[in-house]
């Protein structure tokens, strides 16, 4: 699981306990001006092992994705066990063009994101 740590211009991405080490980081930092949106999206799933190239990432089906997928021409970071507490991070000139992470309070992540883009 991830924590999202908001500061006056940057987003702050926390992997927590085993996926640091799946997802081979420990800290993601954005800053705002590169965030375009986030949503909490709980059918997201699994990156499907057979669509998804893995850089460094760890997937174990059904039970984690952590870690760097290539995904429809697209690099993606996954932090996700249960897909229902996903939330997808949009982002520009980054290297990664989102971010999937589970949190434990997807709304509330949301909003806190939201508010911070001025977007309420």
């Amino acid at each position: 699981m991830a924590e999202v740590e908001l500061t006056e211009d940057t987003l702050v991405v926390h992997v927590r306990g085993m996926d640091r080490i799946f997802a081979l980081t420990s800290r993601l930092e954005i800053p705002l001006s590169h965030v375009l949106g986030a949503e909490a999206d709980p059918e997201i799933g699994h990156p499907e092992w057979w669509k998804s190239l893995r850089f460094t990432a760890t997937q174990i089906p059904w039970v984690v994705s952590a870690g760097t997928f290539y995904q429809e021409g697209e690099r993606v970071f996954w932090d996700v066990h249960d897909p229902e507490k996903a939330v997808v991070l949009r982002l520009r000139d980054e290297r990664y063009a989102r971010l999937v992470i589970g949190v434990e309070d997807p709304p509330a992540t949301v909003r806190a994101v939201q508010e911070a883009l001025g977007e309420e």
